[in-house]
Formats: C-alpha cells, sequence, structure tokens
C-alpha cells in the first residue's frame, strides 16, 4: 500500500483572523512533519496536504476542533512518496482569484449536483426534465490537456479571472441547456456556477467535489485521460493513483 496520504479540502467561510490562523496551522503542520500548502483568506481556507495517514488524520482531527470547519472532509488518494517539497501558509486575497468581488459563496451556494446523477445524466444524455446536458471544465487550459470529460466544453482559459469574460462571450450557447461546471476539487466550479446563475443562467450546477470526487464515487464513466494536480504527481487516474504520463508539459 502506498504510505502518503493527500488530502485536498476547501471551504468558503468568513475568516477575519485570517492572519492569525495562518500562524497556527503552519505550527500545527510543521509538527507533524506534513507539507503541502494551505490558502487563508477572507473569504475561506482551501489546502493540499500530504503526509503519513495517522499525521494527516491528526491535523485533519485538529482541524475540526475549530467549529467553523467541522464539516471539512477532505478528498483522499495515496502516493509512494511525499509529492511536495515544503510546507506553505499563505494569506491572499483570495483563496480562489476571480477578480469578481461580489462572487460570494459563503453568503449562498450555488446548487450542486451529485457525482451519481452527473453519471447518469450524462448516460441518458439529457437531466431528469429531459434538458440536454452539457459538462463545462472550469479549469486552465494545460489543466483541461491532461484529462477531461468527453465532449466537455473548453474555452482555453489560461487563468481563472478569464472566466467572467469567457462566459459573457459564450452565454447565448448556454441558454437552452443543463449546465454542469467542474474543476479539480469543486472550488473553482462553486465560484464559476454562482458567477454564471448571476449572469442570468437558471439551469447551472456545480459538480460536488469536482473531477476528484466525481473518480472517488463513480469512477471514470465519461471521462477521457486523468486529473491534473498540483504536486509532483502531476496527474492521477481514474482510481486516484499518480499517473504523470498524463499530464502536460508546464511551461
Amino acid at each position: 500500500m502506498n504510505p502518503i496520504l493527500n488530502i485536498s479540502a476547501y471551504k468558503f467561510i468568513p475568516l477575519p483572523d485570517a492572519a492569525v490562523l495562518r500562524e497556527l496551522l503552519l505550527q500545527r503542520a510543521n509538527a507533524l512533519q506534513l507539507k503541502g500548502t494551505i490558502l487563508l483568506a477572507e473569504e475561506g481556507i482551501n489546502l493540499f496536504l500530504a503526509g503519513p495517514e495517522w499525521y494527516v488524520r491528526g491535523f485533519v482531527a485538529q482541524l475540526h476542533g475549530d467549529a467553523r470547519f467541522a464539516d471539512i472532509q477532505p478528498k483522499e488518494s495515496w502516493s509512494d512518496r511525499q509529492p511536495f517539497k515544503k510546507m506553505l501558509v499563505k494569506v491572499k486575497r483570495e483563496i480562489i482569484r476571480m477578480d469578481h468581488p461580489t462572487i460570494r459563496p459563503s453568503e449562498g451556494r450555488a446548487p450542486a449536483v451529485s457525482p451519481a446523477t452527473v453519471k447518469r445524466w450524462l448516460d441518458q444524455g439529457h437531466d431528469d426534465a429531459g434538458r440536454p446536458v452539457v459538462t463545462l471544465d472550469t479549469r486552465n487550459d494545460f489543466e483541461v490537456d491532461a484529462g477531461t470529460f468527453v465532449g466537455a466544453i473548453d474555452w482555453r482559459i489560461t487563468k481563472f479571472t478569464e472566466f467572467p469574460q469567457a462566459v459573457r462571450d459564450h452565454k447565448a450557447e448556454l441558454e437552452d441547456k443543463t449546465v454542469v461546471s467542474f474543476c479539480t476539487g469543486g472550488i473553482r466550479c462553486e465560484k464559476a456556477a454562482i458567477l454564471m446563475h448571476d449572469l442570468g443562467l437558471p439551469h447551472v450546477y456545480q459538480l460536488e467535489g469536482g473531477i476528484l470526487k466525481y473518480f472517488e464515487e463513480v469512477g471514470g464513466a465519461h471521462y477521457q485521460g486523468g486529473c491534473f494536480v498540483f504536486d509532483e504527481r502531476r496527474a492521477v487516474d481514474a482510481a486516484l493513483n499518480a499517473a504523470p504520463e498524463l499530464a502536460s508539459p508546464v511551461a
């Protein structure tokens, strides 16, 4: 069995004490010999951590001791070696930069749809109301190149801040469809779905837990390739095993 447990998680929740949290979480992670990245902002937390299972689970247990994070359920995968070089905890303006300050998921999420439901919709070719379903990849172009849903809409954005304008440019193409926005772990597609609702697209859902949760719960059905991850594994396959050969090189 691969000895290193990799976790990812996020939550949109107001964190006015982000600077204080930075010191506390860095101290805890270092004490447990973990490596990875934790991003903190006024809007929430986003984390990617790896280490021996006992230490990772200990960190999550400590995190759950803060009532604001008690419901965080990290997505898990395993690797044969530590995929991060260091432990970083950063305070940022946004935990995922969109440069669209009116989009505040902590004040109300867009509707989410489970991996099982997405698979069923794709199996049958329409949603439960009979409306055509399309999947919309909200990731950057090089991530999409490592793998995506078959037939997914890909606007070839190079950074997430380009997504709002891309929606405006292509809005007419989506108006008569049910749109499932997706990303690696859910954070980008959550903001993306809220934005699309705000722009007048009524039938938009975010894929709950992103590609990683889809792989975990239903495997690779309707998906081609792997899922790019931002560590030395480069990509994971539908079994959540490291598959760096599936990732395109990044300049």
